[in-house]
């Protein structure tokens, strides 16, 4: 899944979606309401993109585990956030087998849940798209640079001979000098 600029903010409800950077703070909207806000320094603000779940081996990114839930359920809602904990632990245990248990609390995994069917009502669920060697990428944008300079156009002055003058010039005036 594609996670950039998508944001959690502590203390406050649902999902933000990245706007600008202000002097002071960045500006935010919210994923739902669509109201735009101010997250000052003080808050802390998440992106979904860098946020991993633990597991017996290594961290999974967040946007991996969304994707184990989108082919879970086939594309659908995953089950509700408010659940039974020993509901939302079967869910996780179903989606992903290997997470740390010790480590993801039940409120980890009711976040997850809710993040997960707010992103689904809001169709913003995307597969990421697999990206092209490197060797490729480097020299079609080599490419593209090259077409997308423009050509140059001589100067209607470099096309006159070098001893024809110009008719449109000023002529310049001889410097005055103070006689004594």
């Amino acid at each position: 899944m594609i996670l950039k600029d998508i944001m959690a903010i502590s203390g406050e409800p649902g999902l933000f979606k990245f706007i600008a950077q202000g002097k002071n703070a960045i500006i935010v909207e919210h994923l739902e309401t669509k109201k735009r806000s101010s997250a000052f320094g003080s808050a802390k603000v998440s992106s979904l993109e860098e946020i991993s779940v633990f597991t017996e081996k290594e961290d999974m990114p967040l946007a991996k585990v969304f994707d184990h839930i989108f082919e879970k359920e086939k594309g659908g809602p995953a089950i509700d956030y408010k659940a039974d904990p020993e509901k939302l632990k079967a869910y996780m245990l179903e989606v992903l087998p290997e997470y740390d248990k010790e480590k993801v609390y039940v409120s980890d995994i009711r976040k997850l849940v809710h993040w997960y069917n707010i992103l689904h009502t809001l169709n913003l669920l995307v597969k990421e798209e697999p990206e092209k060697p490197a060797e490729e990428s480097e020299t079609e944008k080599a490419e593209a640079v090259k077409e997308e300079k423009p050509k140059k156009v001589p100067s209607p002055r470099k096309e006159k001979a070098a001893g024809e003058k110009s008719e449109s010039a000023p002529k310049k005036k001889p410097a005055k000098t103070r006689e004594k």
